[in-house]
């Protein structure tokens, strides 16, 4: 299909510092993107420079125009920031929106989508933080946009509420809806898109969809061992190169299925106690720290810099 977004070298300064630092992606016609990255990696700017709604260098385009003055109507944005009127219940307030529109989408349909039916008539401030954010995106999804941008849309959302935008988001997607969303939650992006752009420093590091940049740069399957894990017994073990310490937990990569036994006996003999052991597949989370150096916790913040393991080595 057409690219409904096209964006060419955009790059954006505030005084000395480079808040994005040319990036350059398009979006085609019911694809979904999702741009990941911590807290501070230039997502939310970088919305902002291709919805106009910031002054930025280089060539942005939606469906072929200027972000400013393409048709409000094909449009639906919804900020990380956005606090609409705290009195007016969730009803009211994707009603009142809705008369921004010529034409638009019936009130309760769109509140059904968003899973607030029973509690359309609490006033914002009353409703939890997921519930707000679902308010959030029914006030987006009023005007039935072409093209839908979402910054951070699950954040205070509990891990069901999640996966319910989630469906929402694919029914969308179905419909030919091109949705280009930012998150700092790795498992969202490798469900939802289609494809994905890791953000470091203000760069768009890379771009592909999730299971190539897995294959491509995730590593070796691992074994995680979770508990009070005795450095020194640790670095008793012949192949340290193979482990490394992230967030807490001692990483054994390269481990096949078939291995895992063998690795036991090897942490058993050391006297390395934990309190559980997960085998896992890369995912994309790896692909972040493989291309960057960090990992990025469940809340958005970069986590130190961890080297990786050596290639090529597996149990």
């Amino acid at each position: 299909m057409d690219e409904v977004l096209v964006a060419e070298d955009v790059r954006r300064q505030y005084g000395d510092t480079v808040a994005v630092d040319g990036v350059s992606l398009s979006v085609r016609g019911g694809e979904v993107l999702a741009l990941v990255g911590p807290n501070g990696a230039g997502k939310t700017t970088l919305v902002r420079a291709l919805t106009g709604t910031t002054d930025a260098t280089g060539r942005v385009e939606l469906f072929g125009q200027s972000p400013r003055t393409v048709d409000r109507d094909r449009i639906g944005l919804l900020p990380q920031a956005f606090t609409p009127h705290e009195r007016l219940s969730a009803r009211e307030l994707v009603d009142y929106y809705a008369g921004l529109y010529d034409e638009t989408r019936a009130v309760d349909a769109v509140l059904s989508d968003v899973g607030l039916t029973e509690d359309a008539d609490t006033a914002y401030e009353n409703l939890s933080g997921g519930q707000q954010r679902r308010t959030c995106v029914a006030i987006t999804l009023v005007n039935d946009p072409d093209l839908l941008i979402l910054d951070e849309p699950t954040t205070g959302i509990d891990p069901a509420g999640r996966r319910d935008m989630w469906e929402l988001l694919d029914g969308l997607a179905d419909r030919g809806v091109t949705i280009v969303v930012t998150t700092h939650y790795m498992e969202e992006a490798q469900r939802l898109a289609d494809r994905v752009g890791l953000m470091d420093d203000g760069r768009l590091v890379t771009v592909g969809s999730p299971a190539d940049l897995i294959a491509d740069h995730g590593g070796d399957s691992r074994l995680v061992v979770d508990g009070p894990i005795d450095e020194t017994a640790v670095e008793s073990i012949d192949y340290p190169a193979r482990m490394r310490r992230l967030n807490g937990r001692l990483i054994v990569y390269g481990v096949r299925p078939e291995s895992i036994g063998r690795v036991v006996d090897e942490l058993d003999a050391a006297g390395v106690g934990y309190d559980s052991l997960t085998w896992e597949q890369p995912d994309l989370e790896d692909v972040y720290l493989e291309l960057t150096g960090t990992a990025v916790t469940d809340s958005g913040d970069a986590r130190g810099t961890v080297e990786s393991p050596q290639a090529g080595e597996s149990a």
